[in-house]
This record gives C-alpha cells, sequence and structure tokens, in this order.
C-alpha cells in the first residue's frame, strides 16, 4: 500500500501561520504525509445573500469536482474563513463525505472574536485542530460518537468542541486503525 497523504487546501485567503501550525499539529495525529497546496478560490454559487452565509454542501461538491485524489490512501481538507451552513442547519464547522476522501472546516466560528470575546490564539488553534482531525476521520468511515470528549463526538455548539479531546477514544482509534489495515488487504 502506498503512503496515506492528507492535502490541506485554502479556500480563499488563509494565513499561511494557521495552515503551517495545523500541517504541525495533524502529524500528532494522523501517520501521513501533510502537504499544503495552493489556494482555491471560494465558489461563489455557495454564498446565499439572505442566509449571509457558504452553504459547505456546494464547497465541498466544487472541491470534489476539481482535485483528484487516490480515494483509498489520499485525503484533502478544504480550510475556508467563511460562515457555513449545510441543509436546514443554523451553521456548521465543517462537513465531509464519509469514505470519499474530502472534507471542508471553516475557521471563523472558532475564533473567540467571532462572539465578542478577546482573542485566544492557543484556544483558537485547538479548536481548528478538533474540527480537522474530526472531518478528517469521516474520511476514514467514522461516524460520530457518543463519547462527549472523543473528537468524533459532534459538536452541536463551540461549547461541544471545547470539551472533546482532539485525540480519538480507544474505540474510534481501533477502528481508524482497522480501515487503514484493510487497505493493506
Amino acid at each position: 500500500m502506498s503512503e496515506q497523504k492528507i492535502y490541506l487546501v485554502p479556500i480563499g485567503s488563509i494565513k499561511k501561520e494557521i495552515l503551517d501550525n495545523l500541517r504541525d499539529d495533524l502529524t500528532r495525529i494522523y501517520t501521513a504525509s501533510i502537504d499544503i497546496i495552493p489556494e482555491r478560490p471560494i465558489p461563489l454559487l455557495a454564498y446565499d445573500s439572505k442566509r449571509k452565509q457558504y452553504n459547505s454542501s456546494i464547497i465541498l461538491e466544487e472541491l470534489i469536482s476539481k482535485i483528484r485524489i487516490a480515494k483509498d490512501n489520499q485525503r484533502v481538507l478544504g480550510i475556508l474563513d467563511v460562515d457555513l451552513y449545510a441543509g436546514d442547519l443554523n451553521f456548521v464547522f465543517g462537513q465531509a463525505q464519509i469514505n470519499e476522501g474530502f472534507c471542508v472546516i471553516s475557521i471563523t466560528r472558532l475564533r473567540q472574536e467571532f462572539y465578542g470575546l478577546p482573542k485566544d490564539e492557543d484556544l483558537f488553534r485547538l479548536r481548528v485542530l478538533k474540527e480537522a482531525v474530526h472531518e478528517l476521520g469521516h474520511t476514514y468511515g467514522l461516524g460520530h460518537c457518543q463519547k462527549p470528549k472523543c473528537v468524533m463526538h459532534f459538536s452541536n455548539s463551540l461549547l461541544d468542541t471545547d470539551i472533546k479531546d482532539y485525540r480519538f477514544c480507544p474505540v474510534c482509534k481501533e477502528r481508524i486503525k482497522e480501515w487503514l489495515c484493510n487497505l493493506e488487504h
């Protein structure tokens, strides 16, 4: 089996420091080579002027249509700095195609400043990592975990994100190992 690879794709303008930190932080979780690829534009079709938000499903579809990957051993994580929604949800931190290798996250609502609170770079960095690990976990076939501390627990609010760890619980960690082992056979 060839090496696992994760591509980080800025969609719209994302500070280099955020991308570099995320790449470095993800190497603590995933045994994959992680590369940052050139910025892609935010699809204009994704913007809903009534909501003043972007539809994450449209962004995800656009990413899938523009980037080709070897589905078994490559993953693509799009990173945006716009407010996202999906379906009937008021907002989402991210979205993934289960087992398809593609996911997106938004960093907008992960900042303290979004809520009128003082800036906290360490907390922001940790939240970005948690959401990235979570959405990438979906691309490896993981669903939502019932354990509130597991990174795969559904975040209905920022409090849920803050409560959970950036790592997988033992059950989810074992499921990812099994998934990767099945690739080798």
